[in-house]
């Protein structure tokens, strides 16, 4: 069967026809006065555009310099004496070799204390009036890692505190599975500049007396890592109101050797005879009724054949598809109870022709959700 007639059997290309067939039809659970839903693309945009405006002030002053540590790669030059010239790594230790000075202690000192360091040093030993710079030419030790339901977890080096929407951008935002939660994880030790802290408290659009929870890895929600140290703390904050211009103090400060992990959420599908296919994000990762995800999907078209619907359900195989046969219409005349859906469950409504499509969707319930992997995910 060419993946195409499978795709459009799953309502992937229905959008049109569905608003044609619901102009002049009047449709079950229609939910045309109630707030449009966003999608995680929508999200997406909306980070883009608030990483551009909500920026963390570019702080280059010498209070503010980039502070080294462990692994930075340091380049070393002195004015008119190249062989002392180096390009070293800073060892675990904190140190590095140089010509004529030996170990160096580098770690914790910004780059301006640490030229002031070595031109002292070769002040009194071996020239009169060294000139040395110190460029940072590669950031090792000022880790931020993101992981979770973001399009790119990993660790990013950052060289001073950014904002939490910067943060996610660098991440290129939200997976489709994003829940509504994002937790920061505070390193014990956060290198804080109080000049920096003193920009971001004075700007309203970047304060950080978030009003979030507060609370220590052993308290803090499920799926946390474990605080390696006391004194660690984790700020829950609510994705909505992150992305929500009128509530900017959710964009938090992250600061290097902080984790921000991204909630994740289960996904229920609804594909078909619907008026809005696709998937529909569960807020808390709970179940919800089939006709909670109807009225999710705005209500069904004039051809579904409701008698004749099916929930694929998580967890079934190629060679053993799990799947229940439900009659939708006696569901929606309230002579039977509607059965709950599950994350990753996916809900079908046949056209009155469904018997072909109904065979191609028996093949494998895991093909289904893999061929949904282009459908719209709605945010409610």
């Amino acid at each position: 069967m060419p993946i195409l007639f499978l795709l459009a059997t799953l309502g992937l290309s229905l959008p049109i026809a569905a608003q044609q067939g619901a102009a002049s039809h009047p449709v079950p659970f229609s939910t045309d006065q109630s707030p449009s839903r966003e999608t995680t693309q929508d999200y997406n945009q909306r980070i883009a555009q608030l990483a551009r405006e909500t920026k963390a002030p570019d702080v280059s002053s010498p209070h503010a310099d980039y502070q080294i540590g462990p692994e930075d790669l340091l380049e070393i030059s002195v004015l008119e004496a190249p062989d002392l010239n180096r390009t070293v790594r800073v060892s675990d230790d904190g140190t590095v070799s140089l010509a004529l000075l030996g170990s160096i202690q580098t770690a914790g000192l910004t780059t301006r204390e640490l030229q002031s360091d070595l031109q002292e040093r070769l002040r009194r030993t071996y020239m009169k009036d060294p000139q040395v710079s110190v460029f940072v030419q590669e950031m090792r030790s000022h880790p931020v890692s993101v992981f979770g339901a973001v399009e790119k977890p990993g660790v990013y080096q950052i060289r001073s505190a950014k904002t939490l929407i910067e943060i996610l951008s660098m991440a290129q935002g939200l997976a489709i599975d994003a829940g509504d939660t994002v937790i920061v994880m505070r390193h014990p030790g956060d290198m804080a500049d109080p000049a920096l802290a003193s920009l971001f408290n004075t700007n309203s659009t970047l304060r950080t007396d978030h009003p979030a929870e507060i609370a220590t890895p052993a308290q803090g929600p499920s799926g946390l890592p474990t605080a390696e140290s006391a004194g660690s703390e984790s700020i829950t904050i609510n994705l909505k109101e992150l992305l929500d211009s009128s509530n900017p103090r959710s964009n938090v400060l992250v600061y290097p050797g902080d984790l921000v992990k991204v909630a994740r959420a289960g996904i229920v599908y609804v594909v078909g005879q619907v008026r809005k296919p696709g998937g529909f994000l569960l807020k808390t990762n709970e179940n919800i009724s089939v006709l909670q995800a109807i009225a999710l999907a705005e209500g069904v078209t004039p051809n579904a054949k409701g008698k004749e619907a099916r929930i694929f359900l998580a967890g079934g195989s190629s060679d053993s598809p799990k799947e229940i046969d439900i009659n939708l219409d006696k569901i929606m005349a309230g002579k039977v109870p509607a059965p709950f859906l599950k994350p990753d469950d996916v809900l079908f409504i046949p056209n009155s022709a469904g018997k072909e499509t109904l065979h191609v969707l028996e093949q494998s319930t895991a093909g289904i959700v893999g061929a949904l992997g282009g459908a719209a995910i709605y945010r409610w």
